[in-house]
């Protein structure tokens, strides 16, 4: 019976996730101007280009979190990767700011070259405030982790760590694999998500992508949300 009351709370937790996501839900119009305001961003920093001024919504006003992700075209592989969890900044200026910070700075890699700009795609994640799960026993921190749903922010002490929604779905992850790679992420031990001095956080996002270089751009659907995976 417990069992049950568990699948049937965490049924309730995923579609009450959801509805936060469909409520900040961004048009397409809107995703392809974030991915506008990115690319510009680049540019600048980049090629030297003047700045571009955008007319945007209201919404693109207030205080979001935001990823720029830069993968290279055609085959796909991570280029820079930068982004603020927290809704410090206005939506427009977190992402100019990301993006910037994806090219040049990502300590993971070196600084973008100007040749490589048309050889990498730009995308767009839009984040909903991080939410701290709390648990009674730590074992069951997977349990309130929805792959497809939930994107993970790690914290514990002065190591910090974040990864994504479509990484899970990307890399096949479950819960418990994800658990691990955030923290993993965050410098820690891949158990360290069973210490009670960790903090886990989830959120969700929207994501917009271009298809090729400065091509079409299209909302990313996390297929394993709708799945119920």
């Amino acid at each position: 019976m417990s069992r049950l009351r568990n699948e049937e709370n965490r049924a309730d937790n995923v579609k009450a996730r959801l509805l936060v996501l469909d409520a900040m839900r961004y048009a397409d119009s809107e995703g392809e101007l974030a991915v506008q305001i990115a690319c510009a961003a680049i540019e600048t920093r980049l090629l030297g280009r003047s700045t571009r001024s955008f007319q945007v919504p209201a919404r693109f006003e207030e205080k979001a979190g935001a990823f720029v992700t830069l993968n290279t075209h055609p085959d796909g592989e991570l280029r820079g990767c930068i982004g603020y969890p927290q809704p410090f900044f206005p939506l427009a200026k977190a992402v100019e700011k990301a993006a910037e910070a994806a090219a040049t700075d990502d300590p993971r890699f070196p600084p973008m070259r100007p040749d490589e700009w048309d050889r990498v795609t730009v995308e767009v994640s839009i984040l909903t405030p991080p939410r701290l799960i709390e648990v009674k026993k730590p074992k069951e921190m997977p349990t309130h982790v929805t792959i497809g749903v939930d994107g993970l922010s790690i914290a514990q002490g002065p190591y910090r760590g974040i990864l994504l929604p479509q990484v899970a779905v990307e890399e096949n992850f479950d819960a418990a694999d994800f658990l691990s790679q955030a923290c993993m992420k965050a410098g820690l031990l891949a158990d360290a998500w069973l210490d009670p001095a960790t903090r886990v956080y989830t959120f969700q996002a929207e994501v917009f992508a271009e298809v090729d270089p400065r091509g079409p751009v299209v909302r990313r659907k996390m297929e394993a949300a709708r799945a119920g995976h």
